[in-house]
């Protein structure tokens, strides 16, 4: 059976639009939900991500602390999207797929990678990430997005070749609030 929920999201012109949302329900009553945006490479766009991610998982009984990380760890691997992924990466893509159990979201753009970087959060980095000259990448305000969303989540997946884009793969057991009382 498939349900449609609703959530509003705001343009770019500030005005309110309903976006239907599809939700197929599993045996046992829990909603299966998957979902994939396409965003231009613009800052805008991440707390438009923020907005539909978090409301579609609190809208099918996430529990705060399990949305609150998932949001934290999207949030980061976007604005690396952002901020890094170069001109020939004009939009980027964010899909998700939520069951009864877990998160996956998954983070790819077509831009211009890196050499060397394929981390998992089961191993250790292939390349480490520093902060700017002279200040120790522990405490720079840069450098520091992989080790944050390996912090929020249980399994980090970073994927990137030079020329061909990134993919990151965010994955969490994910806990759900009780049913409010009718």
């Amino acid at each position: 059976m498939i349900d449609t929920a609703r959530t509003n999201l705001f343009d770019y012109d500030g005005v309110s639009r309903e976006m239907p949302i599809y939700v197929r329900q599993q045996s046992g009553g829990i909603p299966k939900v998957r979902f994939c945006l396409v965003f231009e490479r613009e800052l805008v766009s991440v707390p438009v991500m923020r907005r539909v991610l978090g409301d579609t998982l609190r809208g099918i009984g996430v529990n705060e602390d399990s949305v609150a990380d998932i949001l934290l760890a999207a949030t980061e691997a976007c604005t690396n999207v952002v901020l890094h992924a170069g001109q020939s990466a004009p939009a980027y893509s964010v899909a998700a797929t939520v069951d009864d159990a877990a998160c996956r979201v998954e983070i790819s753009d077509s831009g211009r990678g890196c050499a060397g970087r394929r981390q998992s959060a089961r191993g250790h980095a292939s390349s480490a990430a520093t902060g700017p000259p002279g200040v120790p990448g522990s405490l720079a305000e840069s450098g520091r997005g992989f080790a944050i969303m390996r912090a929020c989540m249980d399994e980090v997946t970073l994927r990137s070749t030079p020329g061909r884009g990134t993919h990151v793969v965010l994955d969490k057991r994910i806990h759900r609030e009780p049913p409010l009382a009718a």
